[in-house]
């Protein structure tokens, strides 16, 4: 285990950026203990400063992972993110998209989020833009990136895609049989 290079990190918080803004100082300098960010096999960890200490006595080959995985970097050094990224990123999230009951499966089966399926929408949320989809109890199921602003989001008709799918926590049941 590592810490990043200037390259990937600057690649990874670019990409943490677009979901949480510069609330990223608020992951690094906690109130409870400083965290920081480790690569270990082209992924990235989030781990606290104490624990990353007590692993120095194992070896990279025996150490399989650590702390919080925010997601892997690409062959081609793109940063993807992880769903286990999810709890950190809707804590912080900077824009977020609520949808409702009837939105919730289609979304969790992998789907876009299209416009009927929406809920609430934080204001001012620009075209492109990493956000956090929860239901309407305020439980995150994933994140995507915004297929319209707020605005325009208003204007389109109901079956248009509002949110692109990036990743949900039905990814858990769909990946298993990958795992095995």
């Amino acid at each position: 285990m590592r810490p990043l290079t200037d390259d990937e990190t600057k690649v990874f918080f670019e990409k943490l950026t677009k979901y949480i803004g510069r609330n990223i100082v608020h992951l690094i300098d906690r109130p409870d203990e400083p965290y920081c960010f480790r690569l270990q096999k082209d992924r990235v960890y989030y781990v606290s400063e104490s624990i990353m200490r007590k692993t120095t006595a194992i070896g990279r080959q025996n150490l399989i992972s650590l702390g919080v995985c925010f997601g892997k970097f690409t062959k081609t050094g793109k940063f993807r993110m992880h769903i286990t990224a999810l709890p950190s990123l809707a804590q912080y999230a900077k824009y977020k998209v609520w949808v409702k009951p009837n939105g919730e499966m289609p979304f969790l089966y992998g789907n876009h989020v299209v416009k009927a399926h929406i809920g609430r929408v934080t204001e001012d949320m620009p075209e492109y833009q990493g956000v956090v989809i929860f239901n309407m109890a305020d439980v995150p199921l994933g994140f995507g990136v915004s297929a319209r602003s707020t605005v325009d989001m208003r204007k389109v008709d109901p079956t248009g895609i509002a949110v692109f799918h990036q990743s949900d926590n039905g990814e858990y049941l769909r990946e298993e049989d990958a795992l095995f």
